[in-house]
């Protein structure tokens, strides 16, 4: 939606509509049921399912990561009515691990990352994550370090460019798209976004306009991705998050493109699948899955959640439960048992 002159006013639960809230918050909620129970959330945003879970599960404290420094503003006012109850942290959510042992002695009861960009970033033009308006190259969900989207295109050759629009945009017609951003800087550099969806749409055949909606959804995907190395960082991301969970904790994530949720569910069914030889003809203990899925596959939203909130419509959800320690043999060698 367009940003309004107020909207830096307005109170972000009016500004943001959480994906499948209530469905976290009822798997979240048995992991959170002693008092001093700790959940991360990975992806604070603008603190909705934080808000939720805060409210609704009196005994759990929230350690919220973002990396946008605006974002743990606006939620830091939307949580302030818990007091010590929620922390905020400025970090990547890679650096779950150094998170934890700073703020929860080492381990959590829950995690939940609600991944993808957030409602505040493609609500505010001037961060340039969205092709409906125009706006500087920018795409750094926190604008103070790294690359920007311009840096991308003035700067990688065309064949990176090419890889990039194909591995995070799942691109076809990555070659074209390449093809023009390097014609088009070679008479001047890049630097807003609707010049970048325009040579695009005019990059695409005709005939492949007619379907799948703006054709520039998926190259600004993949330079977002590109930018703030999302796919890397959520690599690294889940395993150190399944971790830092305690036995009989619980981890929720929220995908939104089939190569976030790949990453997910590698994971989730690497704990969740015996390790054990399949001749072997009696499982070791040690060989025994170490998480328990708590959903059957990914799980989506329903039509009355998808015509509430338009966002849910690409979402997979997916959640399991730690049984007990990672085995000695599946740990790498710097990774420490968890808890």
């Amino acid at each position: 939606m367009d940003e309004r002159p107020d909207d830096a006013a307005r109170p972000t639960s009016d500004r943001h509509l959480p994906v499948l809230l209530q469905r976290c918050v009822d798997l979240l909620a048995p992991a959170l049921a002693e008092p001093g129970s700790v959940l991360v959330d990975c992806t604070l945003g603008m603190g909705g399912h934080t808000e939720a879970v805060l409210e609704q599960v009196p005994t759990a404290r929230v350690l919220g990561i973002d990396r946008d420094p605006q974002a743990l503003e606006l939620a830091g006012r939307r949580l302030a009515r818990f007091g010590d109850r929620f922390t905020p942290v400025h970090a990547v959510y890679d650096e779950i691990a150094d998170v934890v042992d700073e703020h929860a002695d080492g381990a959590v009861q829950g995690v939940l990352m609600d991944l993808g960009v957030s409602s505040l970033q493609l609500d505010e033009p001037e961060r340039g994550f969205s092709y409906a308006q125009d706006a500087p190259l920018d795409m750094r969900m926190d604008p103070s370090r790294g690359i920007t989207a311009a840096d991308v295109l003035n700067t990688y050759d065309e064949a990176d460019i090419a890889r990039v629009l194909r591995r995070y945009g799942e691109e076809r017609f990555a070659p074209r798209i390449a093809r023009a951003v390097v014609r088009r800087r070679e008479r001047e550099p890049w630097a807003r976004t609707a010049e970048l969806a325009d040579a695009v749409r005019a990059a695409i055949p005709a005939a492949a306009r007619r379907t799948g909606g703006n054709p520039s959804k998926r190259t600004f995907q993949a330079l977002r991705i590109e930018v703030n190395g999302e796919l890397e960082v959520l690599e690294r991301a889940v395993p150190a998050a399944i971790e830092a969970l305690a036995v009989d904790g619980r981890i929720v994530v929220e995908s939104y493109h089939s190569l976030e949720d790949r990453i997910v569910k590698r994971a989730i069914t690497r704990g969740t699948t015996s390790s054990a030889p399949p001749d072997l003809p009696v499982e070791p203990e040690t060989h025994r899955p170490y998480l328990e899925a708590l959903t059957r596959g990914a799980e989506e939203a329903d039509e009355a959640e998808r015509e509430r909130n338009p966002r849910s419509a690409s979402v997979r959800l997916r959640a399991a439960r730690r049984l007990r320690p990672t085995p000695a043999h599946l740990l790498g060698p710097t990774r420490k048992e968890s808890r």
